[in-house]
């Protein structure tokens, strides 16, 4: 798949081969573009005041495309899903604090999906639920605005905000 971004976040400071092998982890995660006209269904975080791409983590021994649809399923209740596409792969590198690992490696493989018109049920994760996250749909433009807001104004903003915004932008500029 396309590489459509790498980024080091800013507390990095440098990295290595031996530094990526002894102190980080690798994690995929799979999202899910679902277009309608300039509406886009995004997942709301309270806690951090944004808008991100559906989709998450791919489980041990899962593929991406299952673990694309298990996540649309669980947060958004989305059903039908039909896999439209490859749209392309985010990398980052960022800040970890836990178990040792002070870096994790992130791939995030976007695909443009279709679905159902009707949602169903969430099941979100507990975390998920204390976070305040909520499926929307929202005119993409906005979204894009909202979060460059919350990136300029807000203390409390979440890492994964940049790369939102960011894939945002890309989906305008080639699928709109």
């Amino acid at each position: 798949m396309r590489l459509l971004k790498s980024t080091v976040h800013s507390d990095i400071n440098h990295l290595n081969d031996e530094q990526l092998r002894s102190t980080s982890f690798h994690r995929q995660a799979a999202r899910g573009i679902i277009l309608k006209g300039e509406e886009i269904l995004m997942l709301y975080t309270e806690r951090y005041h944004d808008y991100s791409i559906p989709g998450g983590g791919i489980d041990t021994g899962e593929n991406i495309r299952s673990g694309l649809i298990r996540e649309l399923e669980e947060e958004t209740g989305a059903q039908n899903i039909e896999v439209i596409s490859e749209f392309g792969r985010y990398e980052e590198f960022r800040p970890w604090y836990k178990d040792n690992i002070n870096v994790m490696h992130m791939e995030s493989f976007c695909f443009v999906c279709d679905i159902h018109a009707e949602l169903g049920e969430t099941r979100l994760e507990a975390h998920e639920i204390q976070n305040g996250m909520t499926p929307v749909w929202i005119n993409i433009h906005q979204a894009i605005a909202h979060n460059e807001h919350t990136i300029a104004n807000s203390p409390k903003k979440g890492l994964s905000i940049e790369r939102e915004t960011f894939l945002l932008k890309q989906i305008v500029a080639e699928l709109l």
